[in-house]
């Protein structure tokens, strides 16, 4: 009798989970390594997919907020948010309606997700006025800080080659590139206004960031911050030929006698008394940018009819800036391009403090809780 031969069986592989630095909801120092099934460019409808490989994610005060539990809320169907909103990627495959990129193009994601007001059917979803908002990182939706991910090509931006060491600043630039373009849109009721001093509070990230976009914009910046110079920070100001003004050597109604009025200030030192600091240092017709997101329930006291009194007549304005839509992250990569032209390597001296590997987590917000002298920290996901 022949033997029967035994039935062929098929085994679909079930594709390996990816890692992820994730906390959870509500619990305050939850950060740990999460896993995530692999997504796929099938996730998107209307063939409109990138799959992108992350390579770079920088952390900031946000991410440091989120694991304490100061808000951020996970996706629906998730006990845990994926923490990263600041990301640098390369594409590895796109969907078939997908012609803006291709596989290896350098990539950076926007952040927000449209919700139902007219403001976000509209492509202006940063400035949304519904009470739930959805952000890669933040709120409701998970961010980058994984091996991969997969998003509607309408939420990607393409970044040059040349600027692949220090693309994963772009996120960042975009909260300047907004204030200072809303700065300008706000003062044609002017008919005309030219701008040629300006100030910048604060000399972290954003306030060095803030200093370079005016400095390229051919304003004369004086930027103010606590720590005396010299250090990495006054250096770097002062290479692009800002001035750098210790407060501890000069207060801020000092230098706006010495130095001012400014045309422009630009607010980014996560210290709300330095706004109305900022207030009276603010010339005429100017316009003050606030991009610190500041909690607590701080009281001080301040000349409230004086400062009231000197904006009314001086036809002054105060704008905040947070979030950035595709035209800030469009407008910031031409910055960034336009610095490594004038300044070449002064964008690569802010990635100071490099963490390599998903799996050193705890280094990574050991060092957004601790590090000395930092400026950018970020995750090394992978090889540029």
């Amino acid at each position: 009798m022949k033997s029967q031969a035994a039935p062929t069986i098929q085994i679909t592989p079930t594709a390996t989970p990816m890692k992820a630095i994730a906390v959870r909801s509500g619990i305050p120092g939850s950060v740990h390594l999460a896993e995530l099934e692999r997504p796929s460019l099938e996730d998107v409808p209307n063939g409109r997919g990138v799959l992108v490989n992350v390579l770079r994610v920088g952390v900031d005060g946000t991410d440091k907020e989120i694991n304490a539990a100061e808000y951020g809320a996970a996706p629906q169907g998730y006990e845990f948010l994926v923490l990263g909103h600041e990301s640098f990627g390369r594409v590895e495959a796109v969907g078939p309606n997908v012609t803006e990129f291709q596989p290896g193009d350098y990539v950076v994601a926007t952040v927000r997700r449209p919700g139902t007001s007219i403001y976000d059917q509209i492509g202006t979803n940063d400035m949304t006025t519904d009470d739930t908002y959805y952000e890669r990182g933040i709120n409701l939706r998970h961010g980058y800080l994984t091996e991969s991910y997969v998003d509607d090509a309408e939420f990607i931006v393409k970044v040059p080659q040349g600027l692949k060491e220090v693309g994963v600043l772009l996120e960042p630039t975009t909260v300047v590139e907004k204030g200072i373009t809303q700065a300008f849109e706000i003062q044609r009721r002017l008919r005309v206004w030219k701008p040629r001093r300006a100030a910048v509070m604060g000399a972290g990230t954003i306030g060095l960031l803030a200093t370079l976009i005016l400095r390229l914009r051919g304003l004369d910046v004086t930027t103010f911050a606590l720590t005396k110079k010299p250090y990495l920070n006054s250096d770097l100001i002062e290479a692009i030929g800002a001035r750098y003004v210790s407060t501890q050597d000069t207060p801020i109604h000092e230098g706006a006698v010495k130095y001012g009025p400014f045309d422009l200030v630009f607010e980014a030192t996560g210290y709300s008394p330095v706004v109305f600091d900022s207030m009276r240092a603010l010339g005429k017709n100017g316009v003050l940018v606030l991009s610190s997101v500041t909690g607590g329930d701080r009281k001080i006291e301040v000349p409230a009819d004086k400062i009231n009194l000197e904006f009314v007549l001086g036809n002054k304005v105060m704008v905040g800036t947070v979030n950035a839509n595709r035209e800030y992250f469009e407008s910031g990569v031409r910055d960034l391009s336009q610095a490594e032209l004038e300044y070449p390597g002064w964008l690569k001296r802010l990635l100071t403090h490099p963490v390599k590997g998903l799996a050193n987590y705890q280094e990574l917000f050991d060092k957004l809780l601790n590090a000395k002298g930092a400026i950018k920290i970020f995750c090394e996901v992978a090889e540029l």
